[in-house]
């Protein structure tokens, strides 16, 4: 692991002009003029077929790529963690038949499928270590809280900063038991594939306090909720109110939270275990911090003694790639591939109106590949405080930079290539960090990375994991590959 770790970051350091640019400032930076010639020239008449099968390693029709340019995207794909994927031919989210009707309302696909696999890893965590408490980290409306209690029939915390998103999840858990009522006193003959328990999870309203032990580690919420403040569901240092162990879980713990939850693991024995899956990477502290805070990145002594570990924030915003959707996209030749192009053109002439207006984050709307330039034009110029009858938008300036979109693709693949690389390293310092205090831990790639991107999950605790591991091969096999 610290040899992978070390391997990465000469790789990003190789290419780090590569991995720092922005595909906005194509056209404003030259980016295309920084490639090497014989990359400039292979992949200006590279199909998008064939970029699909550079970004993966399965070759395209055709395609002649210079040896260095193989080399570069043979050693990004070796050093990345394998992501994993169902072998059955991949299909679009669809209703989860492995939960309950009840808990699939207000779900979108992509949540169930996330929801399923991870409630059945913690159920595995809790007959392993014999922790039937759960807290629920940044919960939100309570999906996975939901299924955990109800569904697999653990006693479930759920902790989310939002006081109104606490408000919706207890709703939502209100309306479950009403409807759990309703089918009590119709009598069904049946039982249901999947039953569930009358068991609600506790939801508190309050935020982690990342620098505080777990005796103190809540903030009021935001918005604060009336009434006395919420109390630590996990008790002081010395362990939970009753003395019992728990598991401590986060889907999807943005940013600095990820790193706090681990800090937090590692000094509370009262947490026998937990589960992250981290996501936002650009959002993660890279400042140093004070003594005794880690946060943010990087974590570990190992990767923070290795020369050029820094991350800029570009590096860590291609990290929340994904990947697997821009192969697909690639492969089909996709209208979408044009927002980059679209995007690159309107930051060159927002530059050339005013040289101060740089990166202001535009988003004209979701569906600009189905418009035509100048009506994207016309929706991102205003945004920039400019007016659109002032800028030529038919100049032949633009046309010869809407002509050059193959490059701009071309090069979005190149950071393609490096971004599962640079997620890869700021998931092995995690991984380092429980090393370093003694602890059993491992990546698991648990979702379908087609319809999940952050799919590897960070698996801790204070004992061995083989028993938890070792069954997961068959889970994926029979689980929902939604």
């Amino acid at each position: 692991e610290q040899r992978r770790a070390a391997d990465i970051i000469r790789l990003l350091m190789l290419y780090r002009p590569l991995l720092d640019a922005f595909v906005i400032d194509f056209f404003t930076d030259g980016l295309w003029a920084q490639l090497p010639p014989a990359w400039q020239l292979a992949l200006a008449s590279a199909t998008p077929v064939q970029l699909a099968g550079l970004l993966r390693g399965r070759g395209g029709p055709g395609a002649a790529w210079p040896l260095s340019l193989l080399a570069f995207a043979a050693a990004a794909r070796a050093l990345a963690f394998p992501r994993g994927c169902p072998g059955r031919a991949p299909r679009p989210p669809c209703q989860s038949s492995h939960l309950h009707p009840l808990l699939r309302r207000h779900i979108k696909p992509k949540k169930q499928h996330e929801i399923q696999r991870l409630g059945k890893l913690l159920q595995r965590l809790s007959q392993a270590t014999g922790c039937e408490r759960v807290v629920d980290i940044g919960a939100g409306q309570g999906h996975l809280s939901r299924f955990l209690a109800f569904g697999l029939g653990l006693s479930v915390t759920a902790v989310e900063s939002d006081g109104r998103l606490v408000g919706l999840a207890e709703r939502f858990d209100q309306e479950l038991l009403l409807e759990l009522g309703k089918m009590k006193d119709l009598g069904h003959k049946r039982p249901p594939l999947h039953p569930l328990t009358p068991r609600a999870p506790q939801h508190v309203a309050g935020r982690l306090d990342p620098a505080a032990p777990w005796g103190e580690f809540l903030l009021p919420p935001n918005p604060p909720r009336p009434g006395p403040a919420a109390r630590n569901p996990l008790g002081g240092l010395g362990g939970s109110e009753d003395g019992e162990q728990l598991l401590v879980t986060g889907l999807h713990a943005c940013g600095d939270l990820s790193p706090a939850l681990l800090c937090h693991f590692a000094r509370s024995p009262a947490v026998a275990a937990m589960t992250l899956v981290g996501c936002c990477y650009m959002k993660l502290s890279t400042a140093p911090q004070p003594p005794g805070c880690l946060l943010g990145y990087p974590l570990s002594t190992s990767v923070a003694a290795l020369p050029g570990h820094q991350l800029s924030y570009r590096a860590r915003e291609a990290a929340c790639h994904a990947l697997e959707e821009y192969e697909g996209r690639l492969r089909r030749d996709s209208p979408h591939l044009r927002a980059h192009c679209y995007r690159a053109v309107l930051e060159s002439l927002i530059r050339t109106a005013d040289p101060a207006k740089r990166h202001l984050g535009l988003q004209p709307g979701r569906k600009a590949h189905a418009l035509s330039f100048p009506q994207y034009a016309h929706l991102g110029l205003p945004l920039a405080g400019l007016d659109p009858a002032e800028v030529p938008l038919d100049s032949g300036a633009v046309g010869a930079m809407l002509e050059q979109q193959h490059k701009v693709v071309a090069f979005c693949t190149l950071g393609q290539l490096l971004a599962p690389a640079v997620e890869t390293l700021i998931l092995l310092d995690r991984l380092l960090y429980l090393r370093e205090q003694g602890f059993h831990c491992a990546l698991v790639p648990l979702f379908n990375p087609r319809f999940s991107p952050r799919n590897l999950v960070l698996v801790a605790a204070r004992t061995p994991l083989a028993t938890v591991l070792a069954g997961l091969g068959k889970d994926s096999k029979d689980g929902d590959s939604s």
